[in-house]
């Protein structure tokens, strides 16, 4: 039997800046595979890269060496045009702080990813009222994000990843800004789109106890990937 082709595929990628005369070399020889409804947690000190290996995999920066294959797309080749549509149709984004439009309803925010895309008014309505409902919040659809607590924004924000149905969802420490109850609030969610949905989710986070609920943990130092860590609870038969 062949293997499966991995959805996200990371050969030999290099990150560096040019900060005045001098090279900063961000990461160094990211080679790994993520397999398509994989859960995985990335942790690592501040300054380790963390974040700048996540922005590379969902498109937002690109690397100065190597092949990021994402659903058989190297989008380290793309144009900044074609990047554009190439995120807006395969990457759902949660950020720590929500990133929410203040002027615009908890509908409305999740609507806003599907204005790129061919679908009508009324359609991309349905899709975001689905979405919201999928995240428990179908009775704040109207509500505006300063209405809303820190849990339930976080929430609108992970309806708005899922609402176009994306390849990869990316987690840039969600749960870093909410209270311990909240934090386990969106952890079960994000648990439940892996297990429920099939999502590939890649996590970036500080908190062991968040990094737990990913399937495996790979650790970021200076640049470099540590071994593939399977959590315990996935590695029993």
């Amino acid at each position: 039997m062949s293997e499966a082709i991995p959805a996200v595929a990371l050969r030999h990628v290099g990150k560096s800046y040019q900060r005045g005369g001098q090279q900063i070399e961000v990461l160094t020889d990211i080679d790994f595979d993520i397999a398509t409804g994989d859960f995985l947690a990335l942790m690592g000190p501040s300054g380790s890269g963390k974040s700048t290996l996540l922005n590379l995999l969902a498109g937002i920066d690109k690397p100065t060496a190597g092949q990021i294959i994402v659903a058989g797309t190297d989008i380290a080749s793309l144009d900044e045009g074609e990047l554009a549509d190439w995120r807006a149709r395969h990457v759902g984004f949660i950020f720590q702080f929500y990133n929410l439009m203040p002027v615009l309803t908890a509908l409305e925010n999740v609507e806003l990813p599907l204005m790129l895309t061919r679908l009508n008014r009324r359609e991309r309505r349905e899709h975001a009222e689905l979405a919201l409902q999928m995240v428990g919040l179908a009775d704040r659809m109207s509500h505006y994000p300063n209405e809303l607590s820190g849990g339930q924004q976080q929430r609108v924000a992970i309806a708005r990843a899922l609402v176009s149905d994306p390849t990869l969802i990316v987690a840039d420490e969600p749960t870093g800004d909410l209270d311990r109850k909240s934090a386990g609030e969106i952890l079960d969610l994000l648990d439940r789109l892996n297990g429920e949905l099939g999502k590939t989710i890649v996590m970036v986070t500080h908190d062991a106890r968040a990094a737990e609920r990913a399937h495996a943990i790979r650790h970021l130092e200076k640049g470099e990937l540590s071994a593939l860590e399977i959590n315990r609870q996935e590695a029993q038969p």
